[in-house]
């Protein structure tokens, strides 16, 4: 994770520069026009973010204030799922800082130590993260409406041009596989199949087999079914510890290069590039549609309406699944309770890597290790403020600022620049405190 001081050192004069450059403006005072609009100033800790007057500012001032709040609450959930975890481990209501993150992963490798005889497998598939599309489709319209264009966007219109990987609905052809969930299953899933797999005949089980083994079983119910991993061929339904062929119908997330039959009236994803529009959500750079047939200010509208949409970004659970089998003397009521542990860790631990994996799409730009926003969420929206600055006298002449709103522009940007270093604090904490829990993920037993 990058240093945050740099963001907040760039944005620290803004301030003083936009003062300056308003100062030297002449103003004509609040008069009874409509464009000399007076009154109390909005801001962005109250959510009253008509600021400036000018939509396509304002659309910044928004984009601020969904960023601050985004991270305000990704390190809440971040340390409730680490406080939750630290409960079921023991260690009661500790701070939640880097030496209770180490003090956690210690006591849960002493679990599995105890329980465990041989190999911990834990697989992890991480979270899908995106730009919510409708966010700037919305945004898009509003501007240009604000620029007096005469917008005739259907509302229920929610696609954008998307060039990087396309996490909804594609209205043209996916290149790489689609997705669904059919509430009854699918068997066309040739790509692979998340979630549960029905065999139509014993196949070997990469997750937990409930049914027969022909094989050791790591855990057997009180009928002599299996309810664990099976190192023989199962026969009945495989829980997959991740994406896999099925052999059967697969209950859960259907993955295909053609579209099976049982999808055709359920909502189809694409995962990769869409010679289209993209509908969901959009991983890497995407230009919102136009609002309105003929708009000058379309232009200007579009880097606001990216800014909100990315502030807003989504991402998807990740999946855990483990893999072991119970140490020599380790009783019923032992396993029961270990596997109970288990499953508060699958549920909690999913949870805090969730936020973590968001609070690195918005400030490193990265998905799973790869660069996918670049530049990030918060280097773009910081980058887009300065330019407001760089412009000097002339640059915010052309926003036609109503002279009733110059004196609330002044505190909104000081605002602005303090909102960006409350984010930097709040991401660099999640994402600093991560970095063990994905290490962690990478290496159960230590």
């Amino acid at each position: 994770m990058k240093a945050f001081g740099k963001t907040g050192s760039s944005l620290a004069g803004i301030g003083l520069v936009v003062g300056a450059a308003l100062g030297m403006t002449t103003l004509t005072g609040c008069g009874d026009a409509a464009e000399n609009l007076c009154g109390p100033c909005g801001s962005i800790a109250t959510g009253q973010l008509s600021i400036s007057g000018n939509a396509q500012l304002d659309g910044f001032f928004t984009a601020v204030a969904d960023l601050q709040g985004a991270s305000a609450t990704l390190r809440g959930n971040f340390e409730a799922e680490l406080a939750a975890l630290g409960s079921i481990y023991g260690l009661g209501e500790a701070e939640i800082d880097a030496d209770f993150v180490a003090d956690l992963i210690a006591e849960i490798r002493a679990d599995i130590s105890a329980s465990v005889s041989g190999g911990f497998q834990l697989e992890y598939q991480p979270p899908r993260c995106s730009a919510n599309v409708s966010v700037a489709v919305e945004a898009q319209a509003s501007c240009e409406a604000n620029a007096e264009c005469e917008v005739n966007v259907d509302p229920g219109m929610v696609a954008v041009e998307c060039s990087g990987s396309c996490t909804g609905s594609c209205s043209g052809e996916c290149s790489g596989s689609i997705t669904c969930t059919p509430p009854g299953g699918s068997v066309g899933c040739d790509v692979g199949c998340e979630g549960s797999c029905a065999l139509e005949a014993a196949a070997s089980c990469d997750g937990t087999c409930r049914g027969s083994c022909s094989g050791e079983c790591s855990l057997v119910n009180a009928d002599g079914q299996c309810e664990g991993r099976c190192d023989g061929d199962c026969e009945g339904t495989c829980e997959l510890a991740a994406m896999a062929q099925c052999n059967g119908t697969c209950h859960g997330t259907c993955h295909a290069s053609v579209t099976p039959p049982e999808c055709m009236a359920e909502p189809i994803t694409c995962t990769a590039e869409c010679m289209g529009m993209c509908e969901g959500g959009c991983a890497g750079d995407f230009t919102p549609p136009s609002a309105s047939a003929d708009c000058e200010a379309s232009a200007e509208c579009e880097a606001q309406a990216s800014a909100q949409a990315e502030a807003n970004i989504e991402c998807s659970p990740p999946s855990l699944d483990f893999g072991f089998e119970f140490a020599a003397g380790v009783d019923a009521d032992a396993q029961a309770q270990f596997l109970g542990r288990l499953d508060l860790l699958r549920v909690h631990l999913a949870g805090a890597l969730q936020a973590a994996a968001q609070a690195r799409a918005l400030f490193d730009g990265e998905v799973d290790g790869e660069i996918v926003f670049a530049p990030s969420p918060v280097a773009r929206l910081t980058a887009s403020l300065e330019g407001f600055v760089s412009g000097g006298v002339d640059g915010f002449a052309e926003l036609n600022i109503p002279a009733g709103r110059i004196g609330c522009v002044i505190p909104a940007f000081t605002e602005a620049v303090t909102a960006i270093g409350d984010v930097g604090s709040d991401l660099q904490f999640t994402a600093t405190a991560s970095a063990d829990l994905f290490a962690f993920i990478g290496n159960p037993q230590g």
